[in-house]
């Protein structure tokens, strides 16, 4: 599974060269009035075109970014009974999803992993690794798939985007009323922004953005369980549940950051770093498949 530090490295590379540019273009004299007092809705404007523009912008070149992090190759004339059936695999859970046939790629790595990303749910990618398919069994492939797809059909990435945008914008907004009330109040710059408004906003975004991220992960925790019980409903509940046990097995190799929301799993975070992790633990996500499992039966 591969998708979070890289996100989160992106965006706020992203975010800092709109910001620069903003600025170049002069569009940062709007935080001020008269120059002195802080202008809040320019303020407010231009930290949405930041926290959104970064956004976006990152879920428009994520495919492009997982092709070229992961080294995923798109399967476009199957030459392998494996790519047959994969593909064929893919097109029959995007029909009962409902979504329109995404790319299919595998990436070379022996470790188990797979992940989805796009700009929508019509226009996506979903790969999965050598090792994936030389580890598993054909029901786990099927149901780790299926966990891929249902991530696509329920939208995930653009409401995982959604979201980054909101705690974007507010990271962007406090981080210059922090350099504001700096520059302003200890450094008692009452002429234009010195050199300690911009040090101290680029300091404060870019710990804001740290910070900000356990928000994302823990939506992107909670859409984990739900893309289990869809690759449940695909391919079964037991051939979910097997494919995170053999994931538990063996810890899957970590995704690039960008991806790692939309991947099967990552290795487990201990302490305060659980904060950060894209995924619940396997043990339980495991036991939810089996509480469901039996409550159905």
């Amino acid at each position: 599974m591969k998708r979070i530090m890289l996100f989160l490295l992106t965006n706020i590379a992203i975010m800092f060269v709109l910001s620069i540019t903003l600025s170049i273009l002069g569009v940062d004299s709007l935080l001020q009035q008269n120059g002195s007092d802080l202008d809040v809705r320019a303020l407010v404007i231009f930290s949405g075109v930041i926290g959104f523009g970064g956004a976006f912008i990152s879920l428009a070149i994520s495919k492009w970014m997982a092709k070229r992090m992961t080294g995923a190759v798109v399967i476009t004339n199957p030459n392998t009974n494996t790519e047959k059936w994969l593909i064929e695999t893919v097109e029959k859970q995007a029909k009962i999803v409902g979504i329109s046939m995404p790319e299919v790629a595998i990436f070379p790595s022996q470790q188990m992993n797979a992940f989805a990303t796009g700009m929508s749910k019509n226009k996506a990618l979903v790969a999965v690794s050598q090792g994936l398919l030389d580890s598993m069994k054909q029901g786990e492939i099927e149901a780790v798939v299926g966990h891929e797809m249902s991530h696509v059909a329920n939208g995930d990435m653009v409401t995982l985007t959604l979201i980054q945008g909101v705690v974007n914008t507010f990271v962007v907004f406090l981080s210059r009323i922090i350099g504001h009330i700096v520059d302003r109040v200890i450094l008692k710059n009452q002429r234009g922004y010195g050199i300690g408004y911009y040090l101290t906003t680029i300091f404060s975004q870019i710990i804001l953005s740290i910070l900000a991220a356990v928000i994302v992960m823990y939506f992107s925790r909670k859409r984990e369980f739900v893309a289990d019980t869809g690759g449940a409903d695909l391919a079964g509940h037991q051939n979910m549940i097997d494919a995170l046990k053999r994931l538990s097995q063996r810890e899957p190799e970590p995704l690039p950051e960008q991806l790692a929301a939309f991947g099967i799993g990552e290795r487990p975070k201990s302490g305060l770093m659980h904060l950060w992790s894209s995924h619940p633990p396997l043990e339980d996500r495991i036991a939810a498949l089996e509480k469901r499992a039996m409550d159905r039966s």
